[in-house]
């Protein structure tokens, strides 16, 4: 119950997440292998996943579809929505839509009896607010912010505390209705491999590179962009260098890649699990700018290229990463080879301004700092009283 903690310091800690893309599970799993470190007992429901594996299936291949085939619709209904400062009526189809879906999980819920609940899409912050307010729950709640900018829905939140990738973001949570001191600018947790750097000649040697310029490109888990006619650009570039290309799930590709012949030295992956290694190998990395391949870059101190964004929030994650000068924007008029040229063909200045604003951007430490804030907070200790939620 609020108020009091348990006198066993171990918590039962549920994490809720929408499998829309890929970044919200990443994101839950990096605070499940931390807190699992720890010795808490963890969870992770998938929202609509738990309600009907095929309805959660439906919902990430409806997303998939629509940012690679509908991106231009998508951007409009997203920023359309994201515009949205208020809450959502009461009466309205969302609210219902909403107490239906949570009123499915609540059996899961009041089984697992949580002391700690955080959610890491702003849909699974709705059902912890409707679960809040229907008295199924009586725990610390916190909101995981998984872009760089405030997605549709987290003004439709009561929640204890709101995790965001940056402290620049909060006057756009306080926009929302969010008060600042609800605000952790701890930044996105990412995996453990991405909190500490190592040697860029030891990490070439783990993988078997040459120790010269290397560049990384990756385009999603999907293959998401034209990795062929991207690599052909690549090629194309002035300075002398090697490229790892990431191809995901696309095999295809893969295959082609590894058929062609180069001009430059190009090795092709599929699905990476040291993507980490293949960063601290490189001196740039080439890649869609979602939330938490930003998050695990800027944590890695590299300056990025970034291509191919969803129009939503990877076109504002981009603008983030201009603005604060992180990246380059390759498009149909500035291509990569472009970029590449400006970074790697003149003098090594720009590259190392990129450098420091990545490094000053980069939170490594994001999910240990989250980790100690529901220590200090919540762990073997009384929890002080939260804001009352008022009615929505």
């Amino acid at each position: 119950a609020r108020g009091a903690a348990k006198e066993n310091k171990y918590m039962n800690v549920l994490i809720l997440s929408v499998k829309a893309g890929y970044g919200h599970h990443s994101t839950a799993k990096a605070i499940i292998e931390k807190f699992t470190e720890r010795g808490h007992n963890c969870q992770m429901f998938d929202i609509f996943e738990k309600i009907s594996p095929a309805l959660g299936n439906t919902i990430q291949d409806g997303y998939l579809l629509s940012t690679k085939y509908l991106d231009s619709l998508y951007g409009k209904v997203y920023n359309s929505m994201a515009e949205k400062n208020t809450p959502y009526k009461s009466y309205s189809a969302t609210a219902v839509l909403s107490k239906l879906v949570t009123k499915k999980l609540t059996s899961y819920v009041e089984e697992f009896k949580p002391d700690l609940i955080i959610g890491t899409h702003s849909y699974a912050g709705v059902v912890i607010t409707i679960l809040k307010n229907e008295h199924i729950i009586d725990c610390p709640t916190i909101g995981i912010v998984t872009d760089f900018t405030v997605h549709p829905f987290w003004e439709s939140t009561v929640l204890d505390y709101y995790v965001i990738p940056d402290k620049r973001l909060s006057y756009e949570m306080v926009k929302k209705g969010i008060t600042a001191d609800k605000i952790l600018p701890v930044g996105i947790p990412i995996r453990k491999q991405f909190e500490t750097k190592t040697a860029k000649e030891e990490a070439r040697k783990i993988l078997g590179i040459a120790d010269k310029k290397t560049v990384l490109l990756m385009m999603g888990s999907m293959g998401y962009g034209n990795i062929k006619k991207t690599l052909l650009d690549i090629d194309s570039a002035a300075d002398d260098f090697q490229v790892l290309c990431v191809c995901g799930s696309n095999a295809r590709m893969y295959r082609a890649v590894n058929k062609r012949e180069w001009n430059k030295n190009i090795i092709a992956y599929g699905f990476a699990d040291n993507v980490d290694v293949m960063m601290d190998a490189s001196d740039v990395v080439i890649t869609k700018p979602g939330g938490l391949t930003t998050s695990e870059t800027l944590a890695k101190g590299l300056p990025m290229i970034a291509a191919n964004p969803i129009p939503g929030q990877e076109h504002k994650n981009l603008l983030f990463l201009l603005n604060n000068g992180a990246a380059l924007a390759a498009g149909e008029y500035y291509p990569i080879s472009d970029a590449l040229n400006q970074l790697f063909g003149y003098d090594d200045k720009r590259i190392e301004e990129m450098k420091i604003s990545a490094k000053r951007l980069g939170k490594p430490n994001a999910t240990e700092e989250l980790y100690e804030f529901c220590e200090r907070n919540f762990f073997a200790k009384p929890v002080s009283a939260v804001n009352s939620i008022p009615e929505r």
